[in-house]
């Protein structure tokens, strides 16, 4: 099921997920066992997250964060810092078995400069002071009034990068 980056998994010492459902066992479990072997997971979920966030001795080590703004985001994205050499890969699948055991879905690792700006804004994401839902162990959501906008930053982003050039 996870192709290429499957050993990136527990090697890592951060991952860092974003897409807009996470319902796949495989993927689920092999999250949980990074949890356990003491991995933080940062998961940035739009929709459908069945993995459970905060569970003692399951998955301690795992935030589950939700974004939503004016744009429906589509891009998907799967981060591991550490294990040697940190790795990004980029696609179109949501972690869900229609995507994963149904369809054709490619992901591409990205290059090192790529995936420096893209580590870029997954810090920007998963900030504190990002306004965000965040997912308890209980399965409900809390609103995190953060000061940042993540969409709005984006949007003055590409504004930035065009006026530029």
């Amino acid at each position: 099921t996870y192709g290429d980056w499957s050993s990136d998994v527990c090697s890592s010492d951060l991952i860092r997920f974003k897409a807009n459902s996470v319902v796949d066992e495989e993927t689920i479990d092999a999250l949980y066992l990074a949890s356990c072997e003491g991995v933080p997971v940062e998961l940035l979920v739009r929709g459908i997250c069945a993995l459970r966030p905060g569970v003692a001795g399951l998955s301690e080590n795992v935030k589950v964060r939700s974004v939503l703004g004016r744009f429906l985001e589509h891009s998907r994205v799967f981060s591991f810092e550490g294990g040697g050499e940190p790795a990004t890969w980029i696609g179109s699948a949501d972690l869900m078995h229609r995507n994963l055991d149904r369809r054709v879905e490619v992901l591409v690792r990205l290059p090192e400069a790529s995936r420096d700006e893209v580590r870029r804004l997954l810090d920007l994401a998963f900030a504190p002071t990002t306004q965000a839902w965040e997912l308890g162990a209980d399965a409900h959501w809390t609103r995190n009034a953060g000061t940042e906008h993540l969409q709005e930053a984006l949007i003055e982003r590409q504004r930035n990068r065009r006026n530029a050039g």
